[in-house]
């Protein structure tokens, strides 16, 4: 085997096993891999073993129960930590709408598909309804915690009620809050009452409102009220003024509400009242006959407001009638109920982040933009052209994804640009590039993956404005979504002798194309002009658009077609090395890890005694360090500033990890079922020697050593946070303070070199 070169121009790739350098067909990693002993006999034993997989719902609160625990972290500023539970309740929410909807529904159907841990969806349901109760009841004692915490730094929440608010309105103030109410709530909300006269109201998903118990003075008969919030309201509502202007005063938009009652209904007496807030099923299930599918997403996300309720929320010393009326119009089947005492929907809590109180966040971050593209005179081109590029997000910046295109779309030598699209948020400066390159003539196709949850109407949008503006718009599959996040630039070009030749350049990433989540996603992006890649990606498009199965892909693993057997052939050629007395390890990163497959495929390996180290931000259902199954698989979560969201796989091959001839891997899919057997995905090969060092040597490794961030996940299902030690590391502040991992760089501080990371003995 020797090294091969894309062009004169291209630095030497990795000398690396035959099935990656040129084998023609998607299966070579299993047909190339070394004779494997026993690996059927080392799957039959782990099966034989009972209870080796945690629950994949309560895997997951888990990990929000990880991200709550962020907003009691001392070392981060008070906002960040509101952040944090912000964040919490968001993800919750999504969780409710999804995760638990889902098993309800199964309820309700009277399915009983047994989950990875045995338990039937009932059963599911009744240990997941328990925890998220719990939990929410833990995000009540942590707002509670810090409301105290923001007032000793001026920030003050104000509640329904001034006799128990330790921050009392002044008369200035009450009278803004009235003026306001008058001017800008009170035409917007419609008072209802609830009696034989007046249906009770529809409540959409995440809506909120009141139940407003009166007693009319003129003949002292009892009415009850409604009032619907209506979502373009602000969630808090932020009060000028104050002893010398120096404290922030907010109120939620339902106590503002209740503080005014009495102007909202004159002639009666204001009794009692409670603020609710309805979440319900937001899943959509794709037709199989669905005819057209642009079609049938408009009306399903219509409907998906009003999917069954799954959780009403009550705050307040609720009026018992109230709450019945409530329960009964609601009509809430299998549905959780939660009263709280203080706030109803965490996530609102993030206007109050936004407060202009630098000193109380995060220092602010500007990513760097890759010093090899500068060094080209901003030429993306030319930079990809010397050699492959890997970009490190957020610490550098999103902004060079988005310049490729933008250079693309101006270039006249571009013929043609191919592109998927997952996820490309509000405003997105990718939308607007290919719009570009198509109002300039360009062929561009671009596949709009109408099914990316919560964003389906979002890309609705795009596909639209895409399609008047020219642009050929793909949905892809009924069954499937298309998760793999590729771009594609076909450009003309000179050769020496000065004939046209074409030359496709490819960006594989690890992430969305989303500008915003981006600057806080950590990511991979990699670009490249090997033909090789290219061709694999042209087969990609072809099988997206025309279902043109692809077969002999020369580097690219695809979902739902070869990346699982790459995976599988991967993890056997550690088995075979290390029943051969090799070193044999394998290192992942990953979201999620679900697929029960897979984890039996690793705890094999850990059986052969391969030693296996992961990185799993969220779910995780393989059970480490249980002994005759798990004993050589170490299992890590990070929660940070950054939200780990980069895909890695490193296969040692021979030798301790990191070495130069490891099989390192980048990946748009998770280790989940969905992601390899029922999404389009991608798993790219890593050939070149600098990429390859880069993200084996240095992302890899520092997510291994991080001690700061990091939470080790027992076999019990159990996690705690790393013991820092005497050398504390932390691996967002190592990538935020070093040099750029696409060139020279410069560090924040210095220009020093990119230090050396090595991994200690017994580390995290």
């Amino acid at each position: 085997m020797t090294a091969h070169k894309t062009d004169a121009a291209t630095e030497s790739v990795l000398t690396v096993p035959d099935d990656l350098s040129h084998a023609p067909v998607v299966d070579a990693a299993v047909a190339a891999a070394p004779q494997v002993l026993d690996v059927e006999a080392l799957l039959a034993q782990v099966r034989a073993i009972p209870d080796r997989y945690f629950n994949r719902e309560l895997s997951w609160l888990a990990f929000n129960a990880r991200v709550l625990a962020e907003a009691r972290n001392a070392n981060y500023p008070l906002l960040e930590r509101l952040r944090f539970l912000s964040i919490s309740g968001n993800n919750l929410d999504e969780f409710l709408m999804v995760r638990i909807a889902g098993l309800a529904a199964q309820v309700r159907r009277h399915i009983q598909e047994i989950s990875i841990d045995a338990l039937t969806p009932a059963q599911q349901l009744a240990v997941n309804r328990e925890e998220v109760i719990r939990l929410e009841a833990e995000q009540q004692a942590i707002w509670r915690e810090m409301r105290g915490a923001l007032a000793a730094e001026g920030i003050h929440i104000v509640g329904p009620d001034e006799d128990r608010d330790e921050y009392v309105l002044d008369a200035d103030q009450t009278r803004w809050l009235r003026d306001y109410f008058v001017q800008a709530i009170l035409p917007v909300i419609t008072p209802q009452a609830i009696d034989p006269a007046h249906p009770f109201p529809f409540i959409n998903n995440g809506g909120m409102g009141l139940m407003i118990s009166l007693m009319r003075q003129s003949d002292a008969a009892a009415v009850m009220e409604m009032v619907l919030i209506p979502q373009a309201l602000p969630r808090y509502i932020r009060v000028p003024g104050g002893m010398s202007g120096e404290r922030a005063v907010y109120i939620s938009i339902e106590d503002a509400i209740w503080r005014n009652a009495t102007t909202l209904f004159p002639g009666f007496d204001v009794l009692g009242h409670g603020a609710f807030r309805v979440l319900r099923d937001s899943d959509i299930e794709i037709e199989e006959d669905a005819e057209d599918l642009v079609r049938f997403f408009r009306s399903a996300i219509k409907q998906r407001r009003r999917g069954s309720v799954i959780m009403l929320q009550l705050k307040g010393n609720f009026d018992p009638a109230a709450e019945q009326l409530l329960r009964d119009q609601l009509r809430l089947d299998h549905a959780i109920v939660i009263k709280s005492a203080g706030p109803i929907g965490m996530t609102g809590l993030a206007a109050i982040v936004d407060e202009n109180r630098p000193e109380l966040k995060f220092e602010p971050y500007s990513p760097r933009y890759p010093e090899r593209v500068m060094e080209h005179d901003g030429d993306i081109f030319s930079a990809i052209r010397e050699k492959d590029i890997v970009v490190h997000h957020p610490y550098e910046s999103f902004e060079v994804v988005i310049d490729f295109l933008r250079q693309a779309a101006a270039d006249p030598d571009v013929i043609a640009i191919k592109q998927t699209l997952y996820r490309a948020g509000k405003q997105s400066a990718i939308i607007a590039a290919l719009i570009a390159a198509a109002e300039a003539g360009k062929s561009v196709t671009a596949v709009v993956e109408l099914k990316a949850r919560f964003d389906e109407e979002q890309n609705l949008h795009w596909a639209s404005q895409l399609e008047r503006a020219g642009v050929q718009v793909i949905y892809g599959f009924v069954d499937w979504k298309t998760h793999a996040k590729i771009s594609m630039v076909v450009r003309r070009e000179g050769d020496a002798g000065g004939n046209a030749v074409y030359r496709t350049y490819c960006h594989f990433g690890t992430g969305n194309y989303h500008p915003i989540t981006a600057r806080i996603y950590t990511d991979l992006s990699f670009f490249t002009a090997d033909p090789a890649f290219g061709r694999d990606a042209n087969q990609i498009f072809n099988f997206i658009t025309g279902y043109v199965e692809p077969r002999r892909t020369s580097l690219l693993a695809v979902a739902p077609i070869s990346l699982r057997d790459r995976l599988y052939g991967s993890i056997e050629r550690e088995i075979a090395n290390a029943q051969a007395g090799k070193p044999a390890q394998i290192w992942g990163k990953l979201n999620s890890l679900t697929d029960s497959a897979l984890i039996d495929r690793l705890y094999a390996a850990s059986r052969a005694g391969v030693q296996i180290r992961l990185v799993v931000r969220g779910i995780c259902c393989l059970k480490p360090g249980v002994p005759g199954l798990s004993d050589n698989i170490q299992v890590k979560s990070i929660i940070g500033r950054f939200l780990e969201h980069s895909r890695i796989w490193a296969f040692a091959g021979g030798a301790s990890l990191p070495n130069p001839r490891a099989r390192v891997f980048i990946s748009s899919a998770d280790g989940m079922s969905r992601n390899l057997d029922r999404r389009v995905e991608v798993l790219v090969p890593i050939r070149n020697k600098t990429v390859h060092d880069q993200v084996l040597d240095q992302v890899m490794m520092a997510n291994l050593l991080d001690t700061e961030q990091s939470w080790l996940l027992a076999s019990d299902g159990t996690c705690r946070r790393a013991e820092p030690g005497e050398q504390p590391f932390n691996a967002h502040r190592y990538f935020m303070t070093n040099p750029s991992l696409s060139g020279r760089g410069g560090a924040l501080a210095s220009g020093r070199k990119v230090p050396k990371l090595a991994l200690r003995r017994g580390g995290a």
